[in-house]
C-alpha cells in the first residue's frame, strides 16, 4: 500500500477544471461550400494529375506554334514524310526522333539526310512538307475552342430552359417538354449534315449542330433539380417574404445548382472533342487549310502503315485532354455532389 500512495496523490483524482467559456469554440476555422469542395478535390489525386497536364496542353495549344517557328499551313513539298528529328534525341536510337526511316527491305536510313534537309521537324512532316508539331498545336486550339464554345452555349440554354420550365410548371413545362421529346429525338448527324449543306463545312456549322440538341441533357438535369427544390422551405420563406419569380430563381435556386451545372459541364467537353473529331474524321468537319485534331488523325490514317507517327502524335494529344477532363470531371462530382461523399 505504501508503494501505491507514493505514485498516486489524492490530486490525481480530483475533478476535471473544464472552462465553459471555450467549450463552444471551433478550433478550426469555418469553411464555405467552395472551399470545402477544394479540400476534397485535393485528396483525388488522379484529378489534380489531369488539372495540371490539361493547364499544360492549353499553354502548349498556344506556345506550340510560336516554339516551333514553322506556319501551320506553309507546304515545302521537299520535306514531305519527313520522320520526327529533335535536337539532342537525334543519336539516342531507341527513341523515334532519329529522323530513321525502315525500307521495305529492313534497311534503315536518314530520310532527313537524303532529302537534304537541314532542319528539325519535331513530330516530323506530313504528305504536304506541313510540320506535324505546328499543325497539332493548331489543331488543339480549334479542337478545344470549339468544345467550349459548345459547353458553354449548351450550358446557358439548358440551364435557363430547365429552369423556367420546372419553376413555372403546368401548361409551361408540359410545351417546353414535348419540344425537348422533339429535339431528343432527331440524331445528331443528321443535323450536322444540314447545317453543313445550309451554311458550309467550317466551325460556325459544327458549332450549330453542337448545341441543337446538345443543351437537352443539361435542361432534363436542371428541371429534375428545380422541382425538388422549388418547394423547399428556404424558397417557401423567400417567397412569403415578397420576392419575385427572377429573384428566386437567381438566387436561391441556381446557386444551389452549381455544383451540378459545373459537374454536367466538364462532361459535355470531352463530349464536344469527341464529336467534332468525329466529323472531320469522316469528312464533314474543317475543310484546309484549317486543322482539327480529328482532321490530322485522318490525315494519318490514311498513311499509318507508312508513316504511324502522324497519327500517333494528335491521337495521343486527343487521348490525354478527354481522360483529364472526364478525371477532372469525376473528381468535381465527388467534391460537389453531397450523395458522393465520402
Amino acid at each position: 500500500m505504501a508503494q501505491h500512495d507514493k505514485n498516486f496523490s489524492k490530486d490525481m483524482f480530483e475533478p476535471a477544471h473544464i472552462d465553459s467559456a471555450k467549450s463552444e469554440e471551433i478550433s478550426k476555422p469555418s469553411l464555405n461550400y467552395w472551399q470545402d469542395a477544394w479540400l476534397r478535390v485535393r485528396k483525388n489525386t488522379g484529378a489534380l494529375i489531369s488539372l495540371v497536364v490539361l493547364l499544360l496542353l492549353t499553354i502548349m495549344a498556344f506556345l506550340g506554334p510560336v516554339i516551333s517557328g514553322y506556319d501551320s499551313a506553309a507546304q515545302k513539298a521537299s520535306q514531305s514524310n519527313l520522320p520526327p528529328k529533335i535536337q539532342g534525341l537525334e543519336n539516342i536510337s531507341w527513341l523515334p526522333f532519329d529522323g530513321m526511316l525502315e525500307r521495305k527491305n529492313g534497311e534503315v536510313y536518314d530520310v532527313y539526310e537524303q532529302k537534304q534537309v537541314d532542319e528539325y521537324h519535331w513530330f516530323g512532316t506530313d504528305s504536304l512538307g506541313r510540320d506535324i508539331f505546328t499543325r497539332v498545336w493548331k489543331g488543339t486550339q480549334i479542337s478545344l475552342y470549339i468544345a467550349l464554345l459548345a459547353a458553354v452555349i449548351d450550358m446557358v440554354i439548358g440551364v435557363a430552359y430547365g429552369a423556367i420550365s420546372a419553376f413555372y410548371g403546368g401548361k409551361v413545362d408540359n410545351v417546353m417538354q414535348r419540344i425537348t421529346e422533339i429535339l431528343v429525338g432527331i440524331p445528331n448527324l443528321v443535323i450536322v449534315i444540314l447545317m453543313i449543306i445550309l451554311l458550309g463545312p467550317g466551325i460556325l456549322s459544327i458549332t450549330i449542330a453542337l448545341t441543337i440538341t446538345g443543351w437537352v441533357t443539361m435542361a432534363r438535369v436542371v428541371r429534375a433539380q428545380v422541382l425538388k427544390m422549388k418547394n423547399q422551405e428556404f424558397v417557401l420563406a423567400s417567397r412569403t417574404l415578397g420576392a419575385k419569380d427572377n429573384r428566386l430563381i437567381w438566387k436561391h435556386l441556381l446557386p444551389n445548382l452549381a455544383g451540378v451545372i459545373i459537374i454536367n459541364t466538364m462532361f459535355t467537353i470531352p463530349s464536344a472533342i469527341f464529336f467534332e473529331a468525329f466529323l472531320s474524321f469522316i469528312g464533314l468537319g474543317l475543310q484546309p487549310p484549317l486543322a482539327s485534331l480529328g482532321t490530322l488523325i485522318d490525315e494519318g490514317f490514311k498513311v499509318l502503315q507508312l508513316y504511324p507517327t502522324q497519327m500517333i502524335f494528335p491521337g495521343i494529344i486527343i487521348s490525354l485532354i478527354m481522360i483529364c477532363f472526364n478525371m477532372i470531371a469525376d473528381g468535381l462530382r465527388d467534391a460537389l455532389d453531397p450523395k458522393m461523399r465520402d
